[in-house]
């Protein structure tokens, strides 16, 4: 036993659907008789058991009732575990291009409750940059990546995540007042990209983009991020456009098909 397993209990109902799962992985469907006898479990909690799992979709019966197999909320999972992969493989060429064009450090996120989980970076190769690692968490709303991405959820949904935390302030321009992220969330979602003002990190701001997928449902958001010293809204309208540019092949490729050209406009701040 490890380090890490010691005094470590494991949770029995979820270590049956476990072995549950890794049993029919590998097997043609089987019947409850059968997976109980295999696993020793009594064939009463393994009925339910299996019944629990099948409401949720991770195990379904054969066409005939009488046998179970793996369920189609599994395979969603496995699919959607490699389109995280993909999204990564896909995103690197564009990122590094883009910071080819703009001198400074791109990033990819996606949304987890009220944090953004940074996917992928690629650095600016100055000196002065914003320095982050493939990972890192970060409250959403202090950056520009998580207001867009919170800006793309259903408002409703928007809101209940920012009201079932405090919001913690990093810096004097941090929105910690939940009202007013909402109208900001509004105008992004509006406007197609979100800023970030010195909201996070004092001298670096930022300008984000979401990303597509086929269903046109976000699956991530693009950042450019520059240091305040050199930004001004000429370099600002710059990386807004190099970056639309990027997230609009980005999400073509992961299967994206656009029903009309984003609106965009000047930036005044950065994500």
């Amino acid at each position: 036993m490890s380090a890490e397993e010691q005094g470590f209990t494991s949770v029995k109902s979820a270590d049956r659907v476990l072995v549950v799962l890794e049993l029919l992985a590998g097997r043609e469907p089987m019947r409850l008789m059968d997976i109980a006898d295999e696993l020793e479990l009594p064939r009463s909690s393994t009925s339910n058991l299996l019944r629990t799992m099948a409401r949720r979709r991770f195990v379904e019966m054969t066409d005939d009732g009488r046998r179970y197999r793996i369920g189609s909320r599994v395979r969603e999972l496995a699919r959607a575990s490699e389109r995280d992969g993909d999204i990564v493989s896909l995103a690197q060429p564009l990122m590094d291009r883009l910071v080819e064009q703009t001198g400074e450090t791109v990033q990819l996120a996606q949304l987890e409750a009220m944090e953004v989980v940074y996917l992928a970076i690629s650095e600016s190769p100055h000196p002065m940059k914003l320095v982050s690692e493939v990972g890192k968490r970060l409250f959403a709303h202090g950056t520009g990546v998580g207001k867009t991405l919170l800006a793309m959820l259903d408002p409703e949904e928007a809101e209940r995540r920012l009201r079932s935390v405090e919001l913690p302030r990093f810096t004097a321009s941090t929105i910690v007042d939940v009202d007013e992220l909402l109208d900001g969330l509004t105008e992004i979602r509006a406007r197609g990209y979100g800023t970030d003002d010195e909201e996070y990190v004092l001298g670096c701001r930022c300008v984000a983009m979401p990303v597509f997928g086929p269903r046109g449902d976000t699956i991530a958001a693009m950042s450019v991020s520059i240091p305040t010293p050199r930004y001004d809204d000429e370099v600002g309208e710059r990386a807004l456009a190099t970056l639309r540019a990027a997230v609009e092949e980005l999400s073509r490729q992961a299967g994206y098909v656009a029903p009309a050209a984003p609106a965009g406009g000047a930036v005044t701040g950065a994500a």
